[in-house]
């Protein structure tokens, strides 16, 4: 269990599977957005990365609680590999699968949907692992971490604001069950199977 700036609320990473030199290791992060950002640039020749270089993989366009925690691979780059790279550090607040392998810190909380600070890393920020002190720490002070927040959630007022109209709009009072209005009608009822032989 690791924790810090980066995952205030607990992170996991597996250190059996990792290379030990990656145990305590610092590194420029290499951000992609989202899984779709992954896959489409995890290839390309151009991309700035090597083999010191921590992949940032964020679920910020997946909210956890609506997709039940998607499992993503974050695989090693291509030209890393062609290089005979086997492991790096990989970051990610998603899932993974239990047959990936390497230095991979997993179910990172808060997640980035949420305005975790994983969502406040940029590529070329420095990222700094250290497993025997269980700490994970995105290497920028407070002042700069704090000013990122605020971006951060900035961004995300107008879709708070749509959320709580919403809210005040379809709620109802608690003697009908403060459900939503819209999900009346929604619940599934158990089917009946016939029992004819």
């Amino acid at each position: 269990m690791l924790r810090g700036n980066l995952a205030p609320d607990g992170a996991i990473v597996k250190p059996a599977a990792a290379e030990p030199r990656l145990l305590q290791h610092k590194g420029r992060a290499v951000v992609f957005e989202d899984y779709k950002d992954l896959q489409a640039r995890l290839d390309d020749p151009a991309l700035d990365v090597d083999a010191n270089s921590v992949n940032r993989a964020a679920q910020r366009r997946t909210d956890r609680r609506a997709r039940d925690g998607p499992e993503w691979e974050v695989p090693i780059p291509k030209k890393l590999l062609q290089q005979g790279v086997r492991d790096m550090v990989r970051i990610s607040d998603a899932r993974m699968s239990g047959t990936a392998y390497g230095c991979c810190v997993l179910h990172v909380a808060p997640e980035s949907w949420v305005g975790g600070p994983l969502a406040l890393v940029k590529t070329g920020d420095t990222i700094e692992l250290d497993v025997p002190r269980r700490r994970l720490q995105l290497l920028v002070d407070d002042a700069e971490m704090m000013k990122a927040q605020a971006r951060v959630e900035s961004s995300r007022a107008p879709v708070r604001a749509r959320l709580r109209r919403a809210f005040s709009q379809h709620i109802r009072q608690a003697n009908e069950g403060c459900d939503f209005d819209f999900l009346e009608g929604t619940r599934l009822r158990p089917s009946r199977k016939s029992t004819d032989g």
